[in-house]
């Protein structure tokens, strides 16, 4: 099965390969063209992939909708705008020094890429970079999480019917595929997943000096200030960790909250979470707006990470409700959280809260500067000085002040890791430049230089003083 795989790997890559030039050369229209057919299939296929999202995990359809829909059409909208300024060569100032040149900055597409997609959002994870990609006009290889079958044969079906595989090519399977994929020499290899994983996927990259986007995560925390609005804080985070049952690469991971607030704090979540999820008090289970765990191994994970936490001090705030043959956990918030817990030194990837107790944000300072740099940092707070000392010392992949998760549907600002959290940066002209060459060309329009060849006589030599010493 492995050979079969491999060989057709190596026979789509090559197909692939001879197709570059011509795609490196599509125009800004046909490139579009590519984007809106995927746009149509996905809209007009709608409850297809609602069905197929619901068999992998039951997600809610409109979550669907709002985390996996809108943001494709969201890219495809935002790149059909500019994809044409995009593509345009990029004049640049002349330095004195090469007076009578003429430099520019060519985008030029990269070529072989994969793209190697998670599981949590099963569709827009795969399909956004790989918009960018064919924006960029390159060929690509695509695989899908097998941890959401469903959808991943969903993206199979539809990428076959819109492209032929010399241009796009979907290879669904196990970790087995990914390691066949990665034994090619691709020109660039665009991976979401832990921190773990991207280690491996960076090592193969190595072995060719192939560049990569590695959209990774971490342990995302959210600050609570000393005047903070506490309702709106409870409500926002409530929405931003248990959406999708908190696999979600940016969700807060964790919560600092002023002492002062602590009390309040818990009491608004506790709110928000049943006006949520619990409404009419049947139970959360009962909700037809909460997503499961993707299956039972993360299921026994997460509550492996709750009993751990319990053992070393942890209190269950609220929630704790279960049941390993649906894969429910509902929304759980622990209490009396510290650091040497492994709830707190790994990421969650599900719906529990630690809650964390600070008087002076210089302890969080301290704290954050000890452990990896994460994905998203989460600032809630009516205080401008408050934010600014935060955000000047601390370092994290993007920020959002007074809400959580909606930075990522921003398409002018980069969204992507540090260090540990990820390598690169994706959305808009950000993820272009990702899947580009950004080709320096410089054209030469007089003589002048041949006044520094050899022999470098006295009149050379005076020139060049002059140089040093004015330009």
């Amino acid at each position: 099965m492995v050979s079969l795989i491999e060989d057709q790997i190596a026979e789509v890559f090559w197909i692939q390969k001879s197709s570059l030039s011509r795609l490196k050369n599509t125009t800004h229209k046909e490139r579009i063209d590519k984007l809106r057919s995927i746009e149509k299939y996905m809209i007009s296929h709608k409850k297809e992939l609602f069905d197929a999202l619901y068999d992998d995990f039951k997600k809610p359809s409109s979550e669907v909708i709002l985390a996996e829909l809108l943001g494709v059409k969201r890219e495809i909208d935002h790149i059909c705008a500019h994809l044409k300024s995009w593509m345009k060569p990029q004049k640049v100032d002349t330095p004195l020094l090469l007076l009578g040149t003429q430099g520019y900055v060519q985008m030029e597409a990269k070529g072989m890429c994969l793209i190697i997609a998670p599981w949590n959002y099963p569709f827009n994870l795969a399909i956004c970079p790989l918009l960018l990609a064919i924006a960029a006009g390159n060929a690509v290889m695509l695989k899908p999480s097998e941890l959401s079958p469903a959808t991943s044969t969903f993206i199979k079906k539809m990428i076959t019917s819109l492209f032929d595989r010399s241009e796009v090519a979907v290879f669904e399977g196990d970790a087995a595929v990914s390691t066949c994929l990665l034994d090619q020499k691709f020109d660039h290899i665009f991976f979401t997943g832990s921190p773990m994983i991207g280690k491996l996927v960076m090592k193969a990259a190595a072995e060719h000096l192939t560049s990569v986007t590695l959209e990774l995560g971490g342990k995302s925390p959210a600050i609570i200030g000393p005047l903070a609005d506490i309702e709106a804080s409870a409500q926002k985070i409530a929405w931003g960790k248990f959406l999708n049952n908190g696999q979600t690469c940016i969700a807060p991971d964790y919560v600092y909250v002023h002492e002062k607030h602590y009390f309040a704090f818990l009491e608004a979540l506790e709110k928000s979470v049943n006006s949520f999820y619990n409404p009419d008090k049947k139970g959360v289970q009962q909700s037809k707006d909460y997503a499961r765990i993707v299956n039972s191994r993360h299921f026994s994970r997460i509550m492996n990470l709750v009993e751990d936490a319990k053992l070393h001090g942890a209190n269950v705030l609220f929630g704790g409700d279960t049941d390993e043959q649906d894969c429910f956990i509902a929304p759980m918030v622990l209490t009396n959280c510290h650091h040497d817990m492994k709830i707190m030194q790994e990421e969650i990837f599900g719906p529990i809260l630690p809650i964390l107790v600070y008087k002076d944000e210089q302890e969080i300072i301290d704290k954050l500067a000890r452990e990896e740099k994460p994905l998203a940092l989460y600032i809630f707070s009516e205080n401008e000085e408050f934010t600014q000392h935060i955000l000047k010392n601390t370092s994290s992949g993007g920020v959002v002040v007074n809400d959580c998760l909606i930075h990522y549907g921003h398409g002018e600002l980069p969204f992507g890791g540090v260090n540990n959290s990820g390598i690169g940066k994706t959305g808009g002209k950000y993820g272009f430049i990702e899947f580009s060459n950004q080709k320096s060309v410089l054209i030469q329009h007089s003589r002048m230089m041949k006044f520094l060849y050899p022999p470098y006589q006295l009149k050379v030599r005076w020139m060049l003083d002059f140089i040093l010493k004015w330009l």
